[in-house]
């Protein structure tokens, strides 16, 4: 096998190539780019690859086995330790701080044998000095344990290790990494002796050798040194960001949690295992494949598939009334990433974006990364309330708003329009969960109602096939296709899924997402209106359950005070319950929330949520 290791870094901190080899090795072991199990190189290979011989090799071997950072098994190979090199030999120590191995190497290693020859010069040995025997040289890690080093006493351990008393030969910093002599010297006095400035022996030079052999001789790891073995130094300047940067790094992004075992979660949680049809999307993940394997290097332009597009063009003419055609829709990863490239080409650093108060949390941090300034949209019992807004940008949730799940009137949706075009502006309709609809009739999106081309209707895959899925899409005026495409590119000059986009194509195309569709909305309904029962009946008295008819969670209000809430909340979680803090999705403070999704949970485990969050309440009364 080959492999990169951090060896020539090692070669500028010690003499030896072994040596150099073995912390090469080692560094890449605790850090895991070997991680456990991985089946190392023979000596003969590991030799000709770093030009050592094969003594030497199988020297470094031994080093790694003593300290327990790999094994051996007869007739199979070299493995890095399945055990973890962490608990052996003591590599921790009882504080938590990482011991050097490479100071337990020579008590335990015997360093005889042949074809070494990678040192010169006089090896020390306990009470004294000797010259190495012809032809089985031995470096500085034959000598980090001596006690001819451990017993020097500073300036004159300086003096003998630089080789400027008693004749005694230079050495590099291998050879004194454990050496208390060196530990002892202080600040600048440490540098100056580690160069060789006081001997005139053979020390190491000015520079990063210097400040490597400095940080050796302190009892620290040449691991531990900026530039060497891919570690950082606690005390290294963090690298500037960009403004850009900066304000992605202070609205970090919150991150999918799924519940532990025996834990209900009322967390969005996509669709219950042994609901999706996997043979039917198995069938058209060998389609698109082609035969043997034939159409997985085709090319897929940035736009996404054309036949998905296609396909998603005439779902959307008869589900959602929309008149689209293949060339108007552009193909993302997941509908955020559509959403944060158009507020990135549509709204400049510093002018106002229109966002529904509540709503999602994931646009509102496009737009304050992206620069923008956010303008709360005011939501009530059916949905954003249209004002004369200064701005440029709207987004809105009008099929069902999220989070509250309020339909939007027609009347209002023909006045955003209308303040669209006043304002030469541009509205981003999120449709992110509307095609599940069990009540009511279907309310035509924005899209279908604009005749100016001012709305951009977003969608995705995610909650109506799995997450795992990650493919989302937007419908396009006509002149914002280029741009898009052109920023999508930039992004992925070749689409992530292609394989993906092609058997979505094909599972739409003969009728499968259809079925599914039908299927799964009869099945949520029934959750849905269970649990809406569930919590009326158990928890009335502390929670409002808002009115919906599609969607995958129901939005309810808290009717007790905020700190009956949050302990609550805390009860809930001990009584092995969850649901989302509604204040996530707010801008504005306001009364507290609730969120219950439902799409993974069976009728027994609707039961059992609730029955634990009544439970939870009567802790909450109980102790007060």
């Amino acid at each position: 096998m080959n492999f990169t290791l951090p060896y020539e870094q090692y070669l500028d901190i010690y003499r030896y190539k072994y040596l150099a080899l073995y912390h090469a090795l080692r560094t890449a072991i605790l850090g895991g780019t070997l991680p456990a199990g991985t089946r190392l190189p023979s000596t003969r290979k590991l030799a000709e690859l770093y030009q050592l011989s094969r003594g030497s090799a199988s020297q470094v071997y031994d080093m790694l086995l003593a300290d327990g950072y790999i094994q051996t098994e007869r007739g199979r190979g070299t493995f890095v330790s399945e055990a973890g090199v962490f608990d052996v030999l003591g590599v921790f120590g009882e504080d938590g701080g990482r011991k050097d191995a490479g100071a337990h190497t020579a008590s335990r290693v015997g360093f005889e044998g042949e074809g070494y020859g990678e040192t010169a010069g006089s090896v020390p040995v306990s009470g004294g000095w000797s010259e190495p025997e012809a032809g089985a040289g031995a470096g500085a890690g034959a000598y980090e344990e001596s006690s001819a080093f451990r017993n020097l006493p500073g300036e004159d351990g300086c003096a003998e290790l630089r080789g400027g008393g008693g004749g005694r030969p230079g050495t590099d910093a291998g050879a004194y990494e454990e050496s208390s002599a060196f530990r002892d010297l202080p600040g600048e006095d440490e540098r100056a002796e580690l160069r060789g400035s006081g001997g005139g022996g053979s020390g190491l030079v000015d520079g990063a050798g210097a400040t490597v052999a400095a940080a050796v001789s302190r009892g620290t790891s040449a691991e531990d040194v900026p530039g060497y073995g891919n570690r950082t130094a606690g005390s290294t300047a963090p690298v500037k960001l960009s403004a850009w940067g900066e304000r992605l790094m202070e609205r970090q992004l919150s991150v999918y949690e799924r519940a532990g075992d025996g834990f209900i979660s009322f967390r969005s949680s996509g669709m219950e295992r042994g609901q999706f049809p996997y043979a039917e999307w198995r069938s058209a993940l060998n389609f698109a494949g082609g035969k043997q394997g034939g159409l997985l290097d085709s090319y897929c332009p940035p736009q996404g598939d054309e036949g998905l597009r296609r396909a998603i063009a005439a779902h959307l003419r008869i589900t959602r009334g929309i008149r689209a055609e293949a060339g108007q829709i552009v193909l993302f990863s997941g509908s955020m990433q559509g959403i944060v490239i158009l507020t990135q080409l549509l709204l400049e650093q510093g002018s106002s974006a229109v966002v529904e108060d509540p709503g999602y949390h994931g646009i509102r941090r496009a737009v304050e990364i992206s620069g923008g300034r956010l303008l709360p949209g005011r939501v009530d019992e059916e949905g954003l309330v249209p004002e004369d807004w200064e701005a440029r940008l709207l987004f809105v949730t009008p099929s069902r708003q999220f989070p509250t799940g309020a339909v939007l009137p027609l009347e209002r949706r023909r006045r955003l329009l209308e303040w669209a075009r006043r304002h030469q502006a541009v509205i981003i309709e999120d449709d992110y969960d509307s095609e599940f609809r069990w009540g009511g009739r279907p309310i035509e999106p924005l899209k279908a109602l604009d005749r100016e081309e001012r709305v951009v209707y977003v969608g995705s895959f995610s909650n109506s096939m799995f997450f795992g899925l990650r493919v989302g899409f937007a419908v396009l005026p006509s002149s914002l296709v280029a741009p898009v495409t052109a920023a999508k590119a930039l992004y992925e000059p070749l689409p992530a899924g292609q394989l993906e986009q092609r058997a979505l194509a094909r599972f739409m195309g003969t009728g499968g997402y259809s079925r599914h569709l039908r299927r799964m909305t009869r099945v949520y309904g029934e959750r849905a209106r269970l649990l809406r029962t569930l919590l009326a009946a158990r928890l009335g008295t502390v929670f409002e359950v808002l009115p919906g008819d599609a969607g995958l969670h129901l939005y309810a209000r808290w009717l007790r005070t905020d700190a009956e809430f949050a302990a609550f909340r805390t009860a809930a979680m001990r009584r092995g319950a969850d649901f989302r803090d509604a204040a996530l999705y707010r801008i504005r403070p306001s009364g507290a929330a609730a969120c219950f999704s439902f799409s993974h949970l069976d009728a027994a485990a609707l039961e059992e949520g609730v029955n634990r969050l009544q439970l939870a309440w009567n802790d909450v009364q109980n102790r007060a």
